[in-house]
């Protein structure tokens, strides 16, 4: 609690609410229209204005809003996971099943854009939860080192056997039917899936994945079987990133061993840490300025990683708390200063 003297007296900072919200996230006492848009206002804004931003920029720009919104739900996965109990560094596991998934549909059986992505969907989260089904008991480090190594080790079982291409991958697979389409998509999916697993997360269904990542003992003593729901939440998630595979595939008509680089793993981590974990919104955002900062620094050769470095540390040192957190705090509530009686 800060303090300070003013002509003689004492005062101390306190930090109050702007007295609309009741008593939980979702209850709030509403007496004007102008309380109504003081709760919409962050929520129609970002959405509106990445649209219209997204609509009017040049071609290329709009490639760059696609994977930046791409990475956003990479990174919103990431974060449900965490919010689970589970630390990921496999979220190019997810994509690249899924991405694999959706080329193998429309390569070998034909199917169309509108088949594929939703197939490769729902079999990119099965797959995904099968494979890490035996290791779902391990916790923390362990289960994370297990989702970083699975991702190279399937690059080494396609390059060796061939399968799905093998290193040259697969080629002229189907695209959207037009740039307008592809982008209003992927908007379209992004802001479901961090509504809908804001929701979800915030039910009563959800309290019980918070619950095992407090503290799962106790919710195991419970009667509680934590490792059907580890499950659950690992098929939700992995189903996600599968999505963002499959889409990839058909924005660039190819897949390959590339869909599995580190970097669909260690960037949702990095938007993650900037945007504020445990939100699902503060992924989102630390995506939305990692992406597009990246392209613009890439005029500066190898220099952009130095910048890109600086930029982190600096965010990541001056708001450890998340640009999330930070935000959220100083919309929803005022500082002044009292008078000690």
């Amino acid at each position: 609690m800060k303090e300070r003297v003013i002509d003689g007296q004492n005062y101390r900072k306190e930090r109050i609410a702007r007295c609309i919200k009741a008593r939980s996230d979702d209850i709030y006492a509403l007496t004007s229209q102008k309380e109504m848009w003081y709760l919409l206002f962050p929520r129609i804004v970002p959405i509106v204005g990445i649209a219209i931003v997204a609509y009017l920029l040049p071609i290329y720009w709009k490639k760059v809003i696609l994977t930046t919104c791409i990475f956003a739900m990479l990174a919103v996965s990431w974060d449900f996971l965490s919010s689970c109990g589970m630390l990921s560094l496999g979220q190019a596991l997810f994509f690249g099943i899924g991405s694999f998934a959706a080329g193998g549909f429309n390569h070998y059986l034909h199917l169309p854009v509108y088949l594929t992505i939703p197939l490769a969907t729902v079999t990119g989260g099965l797959i995904s939860t099968m494979i890490l089904l035996p290791v779902i008991r391990l916790r923390g480090i362990y289960f994370a080192m297990v989702t970083l190594i699975l991702p190279l080790m399937l690059m080494r079982l396609i390059e060796a056997t061939k399968l799905l291409g093998g290193t040259e991958g697969l080629t002229g697979l189907s695209p959207f039917p037009n740039e307008w389409v592809e982008v209003t998509l992927i908007m379209a999916a992004m802001w479901a899936a961090l509504f809908g697993l804001r929701r979800f997360i915030a039910s009563d269904y959800g309290l019980i994945f918070v619950s095992i990542r407090d503290n799962d003992r106790a919710t195991m003593a419970s009667g509680i079987n934590i490792y059907a729901f580890k499950a659950q939440a690992l098929f939700i998630g992995s189903s996600v990133c599968a999505f963002c595979g499959a889409f990839m595939t058909h924005s660039y008509q190819f897949t390959g061993m590339p869909v599995f680089a580190m970097e669909f793993s260690i960037l949702p981590i990095a938007a993650a840490a900037i945007g504020g974990m445990n939100t699902l919104a503060g992924p989102l955002l630390g995506a939305m300025l990692l992406v597009p900062l990246s392209e613009l620094l890439r005029e500066f050769g190898t220099l952009r990683i130095v910048f890109y470095g600086a930029i982190l540390i600096i965010c990541v040192i001056g708001l450890p708390e998340g640009i999330f957190h930070y935000l959220s705090r100083k919309y929803n509530e005022m500082e002044r200063w009292v008078k000690i009686e």
